[in-house]
C-alpha cells in the first residue's frame, strides 16, 4: 500500500538468519546455496560505513534522485516483511543492499521506459481488483489508501511500473534461465544430504494442559481429567471425537488431535521418544510433558529414505531456475549500472 519501491523486499534482512533444515530443494525452498557442495562459505567483505545522519538524497540514478524518505521507508518495509528490525551489527551491510536494490530498481524501471515495455490497462485493473479483494469491504480498502495516503492513480502508476519491469526482466532473462535436464541430474547427484529423508510419524494427541510451574493440586486434576479421557479411548470411543471435545491444543483440536507427519526431536523429548516407539494405531498411555498431560495415537509411520531423482526433480528445477533468475538478473542490472550514471551520497 505504500508508494515505496516495490522491489525493495526483506532479502537482505533474511540473509541474516541461517537457513533451517526444511530449506532444500528436497523440502521445496529456493533459498540460494552458500558456496560449491562441501564447500564453506564465503565470509561477506565488511561494508562501507552508512552515516548515522543521512542526506536528503541518497543517491541519484541517471539524474534521478533516491530520497532519505524513500530510504527510509524501504529499511522500515523490510523490517515489517522480516519480522524483525535490522541487526545493529549488520547495519551497514543490510542498508547498502537496501541501497543496491533500489538503484537496480530505477535502473530497471528507467530501461523499461526507454524500451516503451507496453503494459494493457486490463492487467492494471486486474491488479486493483486483487488488491481490493484483500479487503473485507470496498469502505477498507478506501479507509486504507486514505491512511497511507495514497490514491488509486498512485496505485495505478506504480503497478504499470512494477509490471513493465517484470515484463522488461522476463524478456532478459526467460531463456537464460531455463534448466537442462542434465543440470537437474548433476545438482541431485552432488547434494546427496539434501535428499535424506530421516524416518517421520503421523499422529494425534489428546492434550490437557497443566503448566510446568503450576501447583501439584493443579496437576493432579489435570492427569485425572487425561486417565479418564484414555479410559475412553480404550473402552473404543473415537480418539478424534474425544480430541475435538476434549483437547486444548487450538492447533489441532478442531482436526481431531491430527499433528500430521513429523521427524525425530521435532516435537518436546518425551512425546517424542513415545511417539517414535509407537506402532501404527497404538494409543499410549498418559504421557506428561512441560504442556501438561497428552494421549498419543500413532497413525501412520514411514521408514527413513532417499528421495528418488524423479520426484524431487520438479523442486530441484524450481530451486536451480530461481538461481538462474537472481544471476542472469543480477547481470543485467550490473550491465545498466555500468552504462549508467550512480552518484552515491553515504
Amino acid at each position: 500500500m505504500r508508494r515505496v519501491i516495490p522491489f525493495v523486499i526483506a532479502l537482505a534482512l533474511a540473509a541474516c538468519s541461517k537457513p533451517s533444515a526444511s530449506q532444500t530443494p528436497a523440502a521445496g525452498a529456493t533459498a540460494a546455496t552458500t558456496g560449491a557442495p562441501g564447500q564453506p562459505a564465503t565470509p561477506p567483505m565488511p561494508a562501507k560505513p552508512v552515516p548515522a545522519q543521512l542526506p536528503d538524497v541518497v543517491a541519484r540514478v541517471n539524474g534521478e534522485p533516491i530520497t532519505k524518505t524513500d530510504f527510509e521507508q524501504a529499511i522500515k518495509t523490510a523490517e515489517q516483511r522480516a519480522g524483525t528490525p535490522v541487526p545493529p551489527d549488520q547495519r551497514d551491510r543490510i542498508y547498502r543492499d537496501i541501497l543496491d536494490q533500489m538503484i537496480g530498481y530505477k535502473l530497471l524501471a528507467q530501461e523499461s521506459k526507454a524500451r516503451k515495455v507496453a503494459v494493457p490497462d486490463a492487467e492494471i485493473e486486474a491488479r486493483v481488483i486483487s488488491l481490493k479483494q484483500q479487503f473485507p469491504t470496498e469502505d477498507a480498502f478506501t479507509q486504507a489508501l486514505a491512511q497511507q495516503h495514497v490514491t488509486v492513480d498512485q496505485i495505478k502508476s506504480d503497478a504499470r511500473q512494477e509490471m513493465a519491469i517484470s515484463k522488461l526482466v522476463e524478456q532478459e532473462v526467460a531463456q537464460k534461465a531455463a534448466v537442462k535436464p542434465e543440470d537437474v541430474q548433476t545438482f541431485y547427484q552432488q547434494n546427496p544430504k539434501n535428499f535424506q529423508e530421516s524416518e517421520r510419524v503421523r499422529a494425534s494427541h489428546i492434550l490437557i494442559t497443566a503448566p510446568k510451574a503450576a501447583d501439584a493440586a493443579t496437576k493432579a486434576q489435570a492427569r485425572a481429567k487425561a486417565e479418564a479421557i484414555l479410559k475412553d479411548v480404550k473402552a473404543g470411543k473415537d480418539f478424534a471425537a474425544l480430541a475435538k471435545q476434549n483437547s486444548q491444543d487450538p492447533g489441532s483440536a478442531a482436526n481431531g488431535g491430527d499433528l500430521g507427519f513429523f521427524q525425530q526431536g521435532q516435537m518436546v523429548g518425551p512425546f517424542n521418544d513415545v511417539a517414535f516407539s509407537l506402532k501404527p494405531g497404538a494409543v499410549s498411555d498418559v504421557v506428561e510433558t512441560d504442556f501438561g498431560y497428552h494421549i498419543i495415537k500413532v497413525v501412520e509411520k514411514q521408514p527413513g529414505r532417499t528421495v528418488p531423482l524423479e520426484e524431487a526433480t520438479p523442486k530441484i528445477q524450481q530451486f536451480l531456475e530461481s538461481q538462474n533468475r537472481d544471476k542472469h538478473t543480477g547481470d543485467f542490472v550490473k550491465g545498466l549500472r555500468a552504462r549508467g550514471k550512480v552518484e552515491l551520497f553515504i
